[in-house]
């Protein structure tokens, strides 16, 4: 029985003698959160590995403590309910150490540039040797990774992304859906932040872009970006594909994760002199603090900013220049 299944016929069973202002928040982590990562699963496939990696993507996905906290619980509740039905022997739910990856977490989104690639050449790098690395060489996987990184999408966008989407005469990516793991496999839904937005396609990746719509034909609904198969890609499809982390481990980048590719973006970005509010905007950002984490003013940049409003006041104290006196003659 597949994990979804097998909650939903025990669900009152496993959250009995909870308090009713409890269940609300259980429910919703299980419909919200366990389900959509989980439950596609057999019971007997619910593995601590299987659970930490869930534990792990809700927490990316800025989720709160108490949130994660709350589905962490209903899914313990689940899987011992299963212990007790004999269907499995040991709880794989019961994870232990996930505040510690919380904070992790929390630090990290504090200083997202630490995460970012340091150049252009490192990203070809990179995208050469995942390459390299996967089944039958497969070119698509670079082109994902340098799509992401050079637009600052997540991967479930760049997965989500169709040819209509694309303007080519202005170089405009729309983004209005991503790819998200659910019941039965992987689907499509709005972005993160339920809103589209614009984003700029530069000119390195323009001639990859317009290959991918040759290759993808004229149909606006064909994906841009596919597995070898034509399947859907997720995050954990290009790491297994790519060999994601011996890779990234071998290059010097053993702390890399595919999101860090979107803060590589960002942050380059910024660097590159955007506007706050226009970052935020390609961004998809619901708070603008999110965004300030991107910007790096320097030591140079501080001086700088120092000196020219030295300058100005220096431009205000100065005394005026008063006219000349007229003489007045009869």
């Amino acid at each position: 029985m597949k994990l979804a299944e097998y909650g939903d016929a025990n669900m009152e069973l496993a959250l009995r003698g909870l308090e009713s202002k409890t269940l609300d928040p259980y429910l919703a982590g299980w419909r919200t959160r366990v389900v959509p990562a989980l439950g596609h699963l057999a019971v007997r496939m619910i593995t601590n590995g299987v659970v930490d990696r869930a534990v792990q993507n809700w927490i990316a996905d800025e989720h709160s403590r108490s949130t994660v906290k709350n589905t962490i619980a209903v899914l313990v509740r689940v899987m011992e309910q299963a212990v007790r039905d004999g269907i499995i022997k040991v709880n794989p739910a019961r994870v232990s150490g996930w505040q510690k990856l919380y904070k992790q977490a929390q630090d990290e989104l504090r200083d997202p540039r630490a995460l970012a690639l340091p150049d252009w050449q490192t990203l070809i790098q990179l995208a050469d040797a995942l390459v390299a690395a996967s089944y039958n060489q497969y070119r698509g996987w670079g082109d994902v990774v340098l799509f992401a990184a050079s637009t600052a999408a997540r991967i479930g966008e760049v997965s989500g992304c169709r040819v209509g989407d694309i303007d080519t005469s202005q170089w405009i990516w729309t983004v209005q859906r991503q790819t998200t793991p659910a019941p039965g496999g992987l689907t499509d839904k709005g972005t993160k932040g339920k809103r589209a937005r614009k984003v700029p396609i530069i000119e390195e990746i323009r001639p990859l872009v317009a290959q991918r719509i040759l290759s993808a034909g004229p149909a606006p609904d064909a994906r841009l970006f596919t597995g070898p198969r034509g399947g859907r890609i997720s995050t954990a499809v290009l790491r297994d594909a790519t060999h994601w982390d011996e890779v990234v481990t071998q290059l010097g980048h053993e702390h890399l994760r595919r999101h860090d590719l979107r803060h590589t973006g960002l942050t380059w970005l910024a660097d590159a002199g955007v506007p706050l509010h226009v970052l935020r905007r390609i961004a998809g950002h619901g708070s603008l603090t999110t965004t300030q984490r991107y910007l790096h003013p320097d030591t140079h940049k501080i001086t700088a900013a120092g000196s020219a409003l030295s300058a100005h006041l220096s431009v205000l104290r100065a005394p005026r220049t008063l006219p000349a006196t007229t003489v007045l003659t009869r």
